[in-house]
């Protein structure tokens, strides 16, 4: 029995969450897709978007390890499937039962999607190394199975349903994990640190602090909130109602129902409501967004062009790895950032990846990704991290994946006299 990740024609949706990362490796709940998986038995492959290749070859070994059975049955599980305790428990009922067919569940445009599938072994399928369609999958002639699989379709649906799952999702955690229960519903591995004076309120969740983590002193910390390994949270901090903080982070002032992705600094004073915020970004001091609406209506968001209804009251802002936000930046509700952008003044419209905006002062230009480079050698040097040929590659990628956003009236943006 093997298990193979896979993303669908769909995955663009994603971005700029997904544009540099495989969807499997999205932070939700506290869990990536990749690291629940793990739990169930059988080598794990991936079947990803091209540019994302050697990325994937570098960061997840373990994946690369991962075939289709040859002898046995083959799991295809869609990489944009939300990452909780249930699915965990429904692939395991699917693999136990050795019942052969689909999975499928409606999309937000009406569309019938393929969550999972269970294909026997002999199957001629999947052998290309690209990620097979849902029509190639329908060709296989397989019942429908039984399972309620959801996916990420837009950015939002990843805030949505990190604060559905979290509260269990942690449960889990400190159930499979190595914790000290440093007050009621405070639980901390190896060496993670809550500072003195801190406050802490588990009425609606657990707190979980990895290996590492430290809470700085006068803090509020209102559950469910995870803080991941080696994380700082800075004095006075406030995270409230459903944070997670991925590795090596650093964090200040209020964060509310919101996911940080690792490498991230949001270590100023500022506001950080329901939000997402990639790999790699750095929020000015004073940095703010908004996440509900003067009329309390719901956010409708735009991706793409095209207006998405949310359904959602409160979604902040939606943040691609590497963006950059100058100091008291302010984020207008329901907008993404584009990965690699630098931010000044108000954010009032969406902003493309790998772009300089100051619509304030009249200005949005392109940023050269010769810029992005050197500022990623730069960052990656002051967390003693190593630049690979693989993450540079992924800079050029996601560039020109990307030309279309920084399109204006047919004509491309000019680019910034920036130095290196």
């Amino acid at each position: 029995m093997s298990l193979v990740l896979f993303e669908d024609q769909r995955v663009a949706r994603l971005d700029p969450v997904a544009i540099g990362k495989p969807a499997f490796a999205i932070c939700a709940g506290s869990y990536r897709l990749v690291d629940l998986v793990a739990e169930l038995d059988g080598p794990i492959g991936a079947r990803v978007r091209p540019h994302l290749a050697e990325l994937v070859a570098a960061d997840f070994p373990q994946l690369s390890k991962g075939a289709i059975s040859a002898g046995g049955n083959t799991l295809w599980l869609n990489a944009q499937a939300v990452p909780s305790v249930p699915l965990v428990e429904q692939l395991r009922a699917i693999i136990a039962s050795g019942k052969a067919g689909l999975v499928e569940t409606a999309g937000a445009d009406g569309s019938v999607v393929v969550a999972a599938a269970l294909v026997p072994a002999g199957a001629a399928f999947g052998q290309a190394a690209e990620s097979p369609s849902d029509d190639a999958f329908r060709k296989l002639g397989l019942p429908r199975l039984e399972a309620d699989i959801p996916l990420f379709e837009y950015p939002h649906d990843v805030i949505r349903h990190h604060l559905a799952t979290l509260p269990a999702n942690l449960e889990h955690r400190i159930a499979h994990g190595q914790y000290r229960q440093l007050g009621d519903g405070v639980f901390a591995a190896a060496d993670a640190v809550l500072g003195q004076y801190a406050v802490t309120d588990t009425r609606n969740g657990p707190i979980v602090l990895e290996a590492g983590a430290s809470i700085g002193p006068y803090c509020y910390l209102s559950g469910p909130v995870h803080v991941g390994a080696g994380a700082r949270v800075l004095e006075h901090a406030a995270l409230k109602d459903g944070v997670a903080i991925g590795h090596t982070a650093k964090i200040g002032g209020e964060v509310e129902a919101s996911i940080i992705e690792p490498y991230t600094n949001k270590q100023h004073h500022g506001f950080l409501g329901h939000s997402y915020l990639g790999s790699w970004i750095n929020l000015g001091a004073g940095t703010c967004n908004s996440d509900l609406k003067n009329t309390y209506g719901p956010v409708n968001m735009e991706y793409h062009g095209q207006k998405v209804a949310t359904g959602m009251q409160f979604v902040g802002a939606i943040i691609g790895d590497y963006a950059k936000t100058a100091i008291n930046t302010g984020i207008f509700t329901g907008k993404t950032i584009g990965a690699c952008s630098m931010v000044y003044g108000f954010v009032t419209t969406n902003v493309p990846s790998f772009v300089n905006y100051a619509r304030l002062f009249g200005q949005v230009t392109e940023a050269p990704v010769e810029v992005m480079v050197a500022t990623q050698r730069r960052m990656f040097a002051r967390r003693g991290v190593e630049q690979r040929a693989c993450d540079i590659q992924l800079l050029y990628a996601m560039y020109e994946l990307t030309v279309h956003e920084r399109k204006r009236s047919g004509e491309t943006l000019s680019l910034e006299p920036l130095s290196l």
